[in-house]
């Protein structure tokens, strides 16, 4: 679908469409407003939970002037609530690039793990390949505040990120800045393939995590392939090891109508009382009504393997969404 923008490893930042309204030689804007109805139902539960939400509004401020440029992103997230207000700042850095390909970032700004971390302007899907912490480079509920240093060159880009979450205080508990290194390639065609680690470092002692992705997407035609792999190790004794992958096809059937199949799989080893595995089908037609509007409709089914003993709770749910990019 024409104006749902291609997600992958290779982007040094996150910007909400492919196109943007030019205010001067250094100043454009773009941005996006995501609707939605969701119907879910849970196995063992007697109500639908149905809902009809004004999801995400996002305005992005771009700079550039000269080596210098920037990037404001004002974001209204309905689906975040973590911090009792949803409007907030969601991205603002600055890059100030050197001729031979090196270029440093500081400020606010996503991970670069993980091929589903674009705003919602930037998935095939309505949800999310994995619904917990494993989902881990969703640009909408995890970003950092630090320091970025990448170099480009023509095949591969290598990043380095020294950060914190944000809003946490580093002093307060003796933590350390999260280090996460990535690594894009793209010298074949139709290729791109991303590898990443992060060790995030949280409040509290022995209680960060190391994360380790893989993902990789070829164009084969009107169709596109893409593979991921992810794992979460917790430092903290006793904690539940996490893996997670995730295989998709989006097939452009005409210019206008496209269709993504995807599955997807995560994993929690723990003690027998606590551990699963859920796993998930989703199909997901979608239309561009026009260049800047598009609709998907989301059939999804999630059977999660619980405990011996414990509840089911299988989960199907429906969904439209419209976005329109600007």
């Amino acid at each position: 679908m024409k104006n749902k923008i291609i997600s992958t490893i290779v982007a040094l930042s996150v910007v909400g469409t492919s196109s943007a309204i030019d205010i001067n030689d250094n100043l454009s804007i773009n941005g996006f407003v995501d609707a939605s109805y969701s119907s879910s139902q849970t196995d063992g539960t007697a109500t639908n939970t149905d809902k009809v939400s004004l999801d995400e509004v996002e305005l992005n401020f771009l700079f550039n002037v000269g080596s210098v440029s920037g990037e404001i992103h004002l974001d209204n997230d309905n689906t975040d609530t973590t911090d009792g207000n949803q409007a907030d700042i969601e991205q603002a850095h600055f890059t100030y690039s050197l001729e031979n390909g090196i270029s440093f970032t500081i400020g606010r700004y996503g991970s670069k793990l993980g091929f589903e971390r674009e705003d919602p302007a930037g998935l095939y899907t309505y949800s999310r390949a994995y619904s917990s912490a494993i989902n881990y480079g969703n640009v909408d509920s995890l970003v950092r505040e630090g320091l970025a240093i990448n170099y480009a060159a023509e095949d591969y880009t290598v990043g380095l990120s020294l950060d914190q979450t944000k809003g946490e205080n580093l002093d307060a508990n003796g933590e350390a800045l999260n280090v996460e290194v990535s690594l894009s390639y793209t010298g074949i065609e139709n290729l791109n393939v991303g590898i990443g680690f992060r060790k995030e470092e949280e409040a509290g002692s022995n209680a960060g995590s190391d994360h380790l992705n893989l993902n990789a997407s070829y164009q084969v035609g009107k169709a596109l392939l893409a593979a991921e792999w992810q794992s979460m190790d917790p430092e903290a004794t006793g904690s539940a090891e996490q893996d997670a992958f995730m295989l998709l096809v989006d097939y452009d059937v005409s210019d206008k109508l496209g269709l993504a199949v995807r599955y997807s799989q995560e994993d929690q080893d723990t003690t027998a009382a606590t551990a699963y595995e859920n796993s998930k089908w989703t199909i997901a037609p979608n239309y561009a009504i026009t260049d800047s509007l598009g609709a998907i409709i989301e059939y999804s089914s999630i059977d999660v393997d619980v405990a011996s003993g414990a509840a089911s709770a299988d989960q199907e749910l429906f969904a439209v969404e419209l976005t329109y990019t600007f």
